[in-house]
């Protein structure tokens, strides 16, 4: 079961989003809140799987709840309806796994949240474009970046959304080698996590 928690200041909007999302068989939502610093309290109290977060909310933004959940296992879902490109770079940085706008078909919302709890990142569309085009980027577009051929099979691998397990698998080496090799390629790109190494896949044409 994969358990929700949905951020949002506008009541109806969150009670749209738990009516649908709680006629799912694997998906229960777990808890509201009407505010970023909400958000972060009730992320830390009930450990949810999947936040759905909306950027534009009083007291504390998304990006400044973004930015307190570091280092957590909750995958956050940015869900805005303000379609600024700008947005995206930032938030991706500040750890979000996805990055959604409130038009979304209610049948990909659910995906969405299937996909990202399972360890990839999803953007928009439009989202993924305002990426590649260089809004932002956990490197430099031109920096480069001393990688082994293991190490890119590892991100690219990353990027597809594999777990360590599954890469092993897949390269067939042991898993504390999948380790060393992740660490080594976070380290190189001098991004904090595999989110990051993945948009930087993306970004670089390795994906």
């Amino acid at each position: 079961m994969i358990r929700v928690l949905i951020a949002d200041d506008h009541p109806v909007v969150r009670q749209g989003l738990r009516t649908f999302l709680d006629l799912q068989d694997d998906i229960t939502v777990v808890g509201e809140a009407g505010d970023g610093a909400r958000a972060v309290e009730l992320v830390e109290r009930l450990a949810p799987d999947v936040l759905l977060l909306d950027l534009k909310m009083p007291v504390l933004d998304g990006l400044g709840a973004l930015e307190r959940l570091t280092g957590g296992t909750t995958r956050v879902v940015v869900l805005t309806s303000v379609s600024d490109p700008g947005d995206v770079g930032p938030a991706m940085r500040a750890g979000a796994a996805g990055f959604l706008y409130k038009d979304v078909a209610p049948d990909a919302l659910v995906q969405a949240v299937r996909t990202v709890h399972g360890g990839q990142v999803l953007l928009a569309p439009e989202a993924a474009e305002a990426m590649l085009s260089g809004e932002s980027s956990p490197a430099g577009p031109d920096a480069p970046v001393p990688l082994t051929d293991r190490e890119r099979e590892v991100l690219r691998l990353i990027a597809a959304g594999r777990s360590n397990k599954e890469i092993a698998r897949a390269l067939t080496v042991a898993e504390k080698t999948v380790k060393t090799h992740v660490s080594n390629v976070l380290m190189k790109l001098g991004v904090q996590d595999r989110t990051q190494a993945a948009l930087y896949a993306v970004r670089h044409g390795l994906a």
